[in-house]
């Protein structure tokens, strides 16, 4: 790799660490490249990405963003899961985790927040920001439908006691 590749590869970097909200950083020493295209199409479709780059170059690209303090993690074959989603890397990640013993999650950074393995796999526990607003639509949307309901409750009972005369006057 030339000058030119590894400013680059900084500059990408630094974007990455800019733009994101969660970074997790794991060891995948060991993983075959089926596990690690299983791990990599995993996060693409939760809407995070996995980059694996040199340590050296990761922390250059670290200084001066929030995540600066993921640093000391960077030891050994690393790879960097990251999404805009504070849920999606860490949920994907750690469910990969528990099949594969070889990748083992070493903590991360949520914005400026340390995160150590635990608290990354708390963070994956909690719903994804899709799930919660599915939550709150419906919790919004239940008392519309509850009064509606009650609305409508009255003439169907009425329907059913006129249909109820209606069958008994002609069964006479």
């Amino acid at each position: 790799m030339d000058r030119a590749e590894k400013a680059a590869s900084v500059a990408s970097l630094q974007d990455v660490f800019k733009s994101t909200t969660v970074v997790v950083v794991c060891h995948y020493a060991g993983l075959t490249v089926a596990q690690m295209s299983t791990l990599r199409r995993q996060m693409r479709a939760a809407g995070a990405s996995v980059k694996v780059a040199k340590n050296r170059l990761a922390k250059i690209a670290l200084d001066g963003t929030d995540v600066a303090s993921i640093g000391s993690l960077l030891k050994g074959p690393t790879l960097l899961a990251y999404s805009g989603d504070p849920v999606a890397a860490a949920k994907v990640a750690s469910d990969f985790a528990k099949t594969n013993e070889k990748l083992v999650i070493l903590g991360g950074a949520m914005g400026k927040t340390v995160l150590d393995p635990s608290g990354v796999k708390a963070l994956a526990t909690l719903p994804s920001l899709d799930e919660l607003r599915a939550k709150l639509v419906g919790l919004i949307q239940a008392p519309a439908t509850k009064l509606a309901q009650l609305a409508n409750a009255p003439a169907a009972k009425v329907a059913r006691v006129v249909g109820a005369y209606a069958a008994k006057g002609e069964a006479a």
